[in-house]
C-alpha cells in the first residue's frame, strides 16, 4: 500500500464520537502521519478541523456519503486505514466494508451489531483475505476490553504451561451513559429479528460470529438475564447489557486462532453490583431495567417514548461526564490444570464515548504505524474479517497502556 497518499481516513468525523476520535488523533498521531477527515458536509468537516489545533491544520477534507458507492471506493483506494463511526452499521456500513475489502485498505469501526458483522463475514471475508485488508470490527468499548482481557489470559496460561482456559467469567464495573448510536443500532436489529427468521436464529446463536459453526464445542453458556452471587469476587452480579455481543466476538477470536483458548473454553460476562442486600437489590433493578429496555426497543409502539427519553444518535454527554466515567473489565479464568488467572483491562473516561474514541483511534494508529508489530494471521492469511485480538493483539495493548489504560494479567494459583 505504498502508493496510497493517506495513512488514515476518519469517516464520520462530524459526529460526536467521530469528533472525539479526531481530537485523539490530532493529539497522538506521529508528526507527518497523513490523516484526512471525511463526511457528507464539507462545512461541518472544516468546523471540526478548525477545533483540532495546529497539528491538524493541513489535514485534507474528503466529501463522501455512505450511500454513494463511488465516493466510498475513491476514499478506500487512497487510504491505508479507514476508520468509520457512521452507524447504525446495518444501515450504512456494508458498502464501506466492501470498498475497503476490494481496495485492500484496512478498516476499523466500533459496531456492536451481531447481524451486521455476520453479513460482513459472509460477504467480504474471502475478498479481504485475498487483498490483504484487515477488516477489524468492534474497536471500541464493544469489544476491545473483553477481547484483549481473554486473549491475554489465554496467552499467559500458555506461556506458564498451565493448560487451556476452561470456565472464564468477565465481571464488568463501569460508569457511563448510553450512546444514542447504540440505541439506534439496537432498534434496527430488533426490527430485522422480528421480520426475518434467519436473522432471529443468528441473533440467538452464541456462536453467531464463528467461522465454522459445526466446529464449535457443545455446552457453551447461553445468554441469560439471571441475578447471581459471585463467590470468588464477593459481589452480586447482574446481566451485562453488551454480553450478547462481546461474548460472540471473543468466541470468534478463539475460533480464528484455531481454538487456542481451548476446547473446554466456556465464557460469559456479567456486571458487578456490590455485596450485601444493597448489591442484590441493585442487581435485581438492573435486570428489570434491561428487560424493560429490551422490550421497549423491540416494540414499535414504544419507540416514540424511547426516542424522547434516551439520547439520539450524534449526541453525547458533557465534558465533565465524559471525564467522570470509567470501566474495569475483570476476567477470572480457570484452566484445565486447575490454575486461575486474573486479566484486567480498565480505563478512565466514559466507556462508550471518551474511552471508545481512544480505543478506536489507537486501533487505527496500530494498523497505520505499527505494521511490523502486528500479529501474523492464522493459516497464513493476508487479511480477512477479524477481531481486535486477532488483528491487533499485543501491539494494541502496548498503545493503550501508553494512553493510561491498565492492562494486566497474573496467576492467582
Amino acid at each position: 500500500m505504498t502508493d496510497r497518499d493517506l495513512d488514515i481516513v476518519l469517516f464520520g468525523a462530524t459526529g460526536f464520537v467521530g469528533a472525539l476520535t479526531a481530537k485523539h488523533l490530532a493529539g497522538h498521531a506521529p508528526t507527518g502521519l497523513r490523516i484526512a477527515l471525511a463526511g457528507r458536509n464539507r462545512a461541518r468537516l472544516e468546523q471540526v478541523r478548525s477545533g483540532l489545533g495546529e497539528s491538524a491544520r493541513n489535514w485534507p477534507l474528503l466529501v463522501a456519503d455512505a450511500t454513494d458507492a463511488e465516493s466510498l471506493r475513491a476514499l478506500a483506494e487512497r487510504a491505508q486505514v479507514v476508520v468509520t463511526t457512521v452507524g447504525p452499521y446495518a444501515a450504512h456500513g456494508l458498502p464501506l466494508v466492501e470498498a475497503c475489502a476490494r481496495a485492500g485498505a484496512d478498516y476499523v469501526d466500533l459496531t456492536g451489531e451481531v447481524l451486521f458483522v455476520r453479513k460482513s463475514i459472509d460477504l467480504f471475508d474471502a475478498i479481504a483475505r485475498d487483498t490483504g485488508a484487515r477488516i477489524v470490527h468492534s474497536c471500541g468499548f464493544d469489544s476491545i476490553p473483553s477481547d484483549l482481557a481473554v486473549f491475554n489470559a489465554a496467552g499467559q496460561a500458555a506461556l506458564d504451561g498451565a493448560g487451556e482456559l476452561a470456565e472464564t467469567v468477565l465481571l464488568a464495573t463501569l460508569k457511563g451513559g448510553f450512546s444514542g448510536g447504540t440505541i439506534a443500532s439496537a432498534m434496527l436489529q430488533a426490527d430485522e429479528v422480528r421480520s426475518d427468521r434467519t436473522a432471529r436464529r443468528a441473533a440467538a446463536d452464541t456462536f453467531a460470529l464463528s467461522p465454522d459453526r459445526a466446529d464449535e464445542p457443545t455446552g457453551e453458556h447461553r445468554d441469560t438475564l439471571t441475578v447471581a452471587y459471585d463467590q470468588y469476587r464477593h459481589t452480586w452480579v447482574a446481566p451485562f447489557v453488551m454480553a450478547s455481543f462481546n461474548t460472540r466476538v471473543v468466541r470468534r477470536s478463539n475460533a480464528l486462532l484455531n481454538h487456542r483458548y481451548g476446547q473446554s473454553f466456556r465464557y460469559r460476562e456479567v456486571m458487578r453490583t456490590g455485596d450485601g442486600l444493597k448489591g442484590r437489590a441493585t442487581a435485581q433493578a438492573v435486570r428489570a431495567a434491561l428487560v424493560g429496555g429490551f422490550t421497549a426497543i423491540a416494540a414499535p409502539f414504544a419507540r416514540p417514548v424511547v426516542n424522547k427519553v434516551l439520547p439520539k444518535a450524534g449526541e453525547g454527554p458533557s465534558p465533565e461526564k465524559l471525564d467522570a466515567g470509567f470501566f474495569t473489565m475483570d476476567v477470572r479464568a480457570e484452566t484445565t490444570t486447575g490454575a486461575v488467572y486474573r486479566s484486567v483491562v480498565s480505563a478512565q473516561g466514559d466507556p462508550g464515548y471518551k474511552a471508545t474514541a481512544v480505543m478506536l483511534g489507537e486501533s487505527a494508529l496500530t494498523l497505520a504505524v505499527d505494521r511490523a508489530a502486528l500479529p501474523k494471521l492464522p493459516q497464513g492469511a493476508a487479511g480477512g474479517v477479524l477481531t481486535p485480538a486477532v488483528a491487533l493483539g499485543d501491539a494494541l495493548s502496548s498503545r493503550l497502556r501508553s494512553n493510561g489504560f491498565t492492562i494486566t494479567v497474573a496467576s492467582e494459583s
